[in-house]
């Protein structure tokens, strides 16, 4: 392809433009008009980057637009080479990085992003210039395979990777000499009261630092930091699926662990006891965001846990949040009541917390108070009064919402009802005029029934205050950019909508992969529900020999439309897919 290039072999602007043009994927007066302006000389930007910054339609298909992945796909073909987008979660970094200096990589504005065995495969983003190639088959003594990837991402890879590498390797020489290969927990722990354990060190900071803007730019919902004899884990849960991230020396996962736990204000010399802390910082956009920490020991050290709460969660509406038009009236009928107990129940992890906080806030106006007691608390809000349930001192569910009652609420949220005596004070708050929501584990709405009555609340008392119950999971929603249309696996659809009978849809939606979604094909994810509104057919059926297939068939028959089958509206309507709903909705053999 030496029409491309120059005689250093680099990709020239000109002869790139002319190739756009004889394509037929670039207007050649647009070509014209940017060859009359184009920067030149040493510095000059990548002559695709220039062009994909200009935003312009792609000719042979105007809809898209001519982005920089899209024209270094064209180069790749040009060039007839793999081209290949660099998704850092799948990449080794220590691997990649100790296969040529930072120096190297970056005169040449090359990365490896695969080290195996016999064979190293590097990206470039100007397949012209290839000397180095012979140079590192000779040095490494294994075959080198070229790839050809976005510019910008081997720009910004190259300095992520060497830098967080460099971090790393830093805070393992300084925790090598601060620890002097001492590593039981007594010692540890005397290091830590002696101030010797460098949390402060810059090198770990650095990591801390990256970590988090690494996660939020990720979407993750949680960072794991789990340590093991030798190296130490880092996963990020990502749309509910936890992926491997890093590695790190033993004892430089001590030290990452010890400075966010300074930065949520947790005693760092007790490494016996779990702990629980929080701490804000800011995306790299700006935005505040909170995260929630837990440490727990482990045989090989402190496992800890950082839940990131988004504060977007608390703006999104219902219909964000996965609620159909129909699902938000008979929601805003049963929060209407001027008093009762509501349920939203579910596994850990179904976005309860979510649909409650959207609730009360939709709620939480000035003449309205509203008061929750919550064990943590999971996101700080100012429009509400929110005490945090301590069982060091005695407080908790039931004193609290004992507490709440005298702080003459309208509103109560109580963050889980798990015994008799939170469910009894839930009950007598509901029965003295208050409005009180809870969250239960139970796998769907009508067990939550049986529930109360489990824990010894009298089916009279259940009937005279439950207003409704709520049944929820949380599905991966398609990507946008990506999804396509597919063909409708009837076996699947009867399974998941049988005994309802619901007909199949034309057709579904399918995941693809794309860069947006890291080839996962999902981007975020939604919530699917079940209502039950407490109707007087309902409460007949609750006493004390309630049978719980007999109360669902009730449910049902009263308007309540199963998980299941609500999951596979879902699906129907292009959200989601079939092996979603049925990897998260429970099955139930009735009709």
């Amino acid at each position: 392809m030496a029409q491309l290039i120059d005689k250093s072999g680099r990709l020239d602007l000109k002869a790139v433009l002319d190739a756009l043009v004889a394509d037929g994927r670039v207007d050649a007066e647009q070509a014209q008009t940017l060859m009359a302006v184009a920067p030149h000389g040493p510095k000059r930007e990548h002559p695709l980057a220039l062009i994909a910054h200009h935003g312009w339609p792609d000719q042979l298909n105007p809809s898209r637009q001519l982005t920089l992945d899209e024209l270094s796909r064209w180069l790749a073909a040009r060039f007839q080479l793999p081209f290949v987008t660099i998704d850092p979660l799948k990449v080794d970094v220590p691997a990649v990085t100790s296969v040529m200096s930072y120096a190297y990589a970056e005169r040449f504005k090359i990365l490896a992003v695969e080290a195996r065995a016999d064979e190293v495969v590097i990206a470039t983003a100007e397949p012209g210039v290839d000397e180095w190639r012979h140079e590192l088959e000779r040095i490494l003594s294994k075959r080198v395979t070229p790839v050809v990837a976005n510019p910008e991402d081997i720009g910004r890879y190259l300095l992520e990777f060497y830098s967080l590498s460099r971090s790393v390797l830093g805070a393992s020489q300084e925790q090598g000499r601060s620890f002097g290969g001492m590593q039981n927990l007594e010692q540890l722990m005397e290091l830590g009261r002696s101030g010797k354990l460098e949390a402060n060190d810059q090198h770990v900071v650095n990591i801390v630092d990256w970590l988090l803007q690494y996660a939020f730019s990720q979407r993750a919902s949680d960072i794991h930091l789990e340590p093991r004899r030798e190296q130490g884990n880092i996963r990020f849960r990502i749309d509910g699926v936890m992926h491997q991230v890093y590695q790190v020396p033993a004892t430089v996962m001590a030290a990452v662990t010890s400075r966010i736990k300074i930065l949520g204000r947790m005693d760092v010399s007790e490494k016996r006891r779990p702990q629980d802390g929080r701490l804000k910082t800011r995306t790299p956009l700006g935005d505040e965001v909170e995260l929630r920490l837990s440490t727990m020991p482990t045989a090989f050290g402190e496992k800890l846990v950082m839940r990131i709460f988004d504060p977007e969660v608390l703006v999104k509406d219902f219909s964000a949040l996965g609620f159909s038009r129909d699902e938000l009236a008979h929601w805003e009928r049963l929060i209407a009541a001027p008093n009762g107990i509501i349920l939203v129940t579910g596994p850990t992890g179904s976005g309860k917390t979510t649909t409650l906080y959207t609730t009360l806030k939709s709620l939480a106006q000035p003449e309205v108070n509203v008061c929750t007691v919550e064990d943590p608390i999971e996101l700080i809000e100012p429009s509400f009064n929110q005490m945090q349930v301590q069982h060091n001192i005695g407080l908790d569910f039931a004193s609290g919402v004992r507490t709440l009652l005298r702080q003459d609420p309208d509103i109560i949220m109580v963050g889980e009802i798990r015994d008799y005596e939170t469910a009894e004070m839930a009950v007598q708050a509901a029965l003295t005029g208050h409005l009180v929501f809870s969250t239960l584990h139970t796998n769907d709405a009508p067990t939550a029934i049986t529930r109360l009555m489990e824990v010894g609340i009298p089916p009279y008392l259940i009937n005279a205050t439950v207003l409704g119950v709520l049944g929820q999971r949380l599905v991966r929603t398609l990507c946008p950019h990506c999804k396509q249309p597919g063909e409708v696996d009837r076996e699947l659809w009867g399974s998941l909508v049988s005994p309802w009978k619901a007909p199949p849809p034309e057709q579904v939606q399918q995941p693809v992969g794309c860069l947006e979604c890291r080839q996962t094909g999902f981007m975020g994810r939604v919530g699917i529900y079940e209502m039950m509104p407490m109707t007087s057919a309902l409460k007949r059926r609750v006493h004390a020999d309630c049978d719980i297939e007999e109360l669902r068939r009730e449910a049902i028959k009263e308007g309540m439309k199963p998980l299941r089958l609500n999951g596979a509206q879902k699906v129907a309507a292009g959200l989601t897919t079939l092996e979603e709903v049925i990897k998260v909705a429970p099955t139930h053999h009735d009709g």
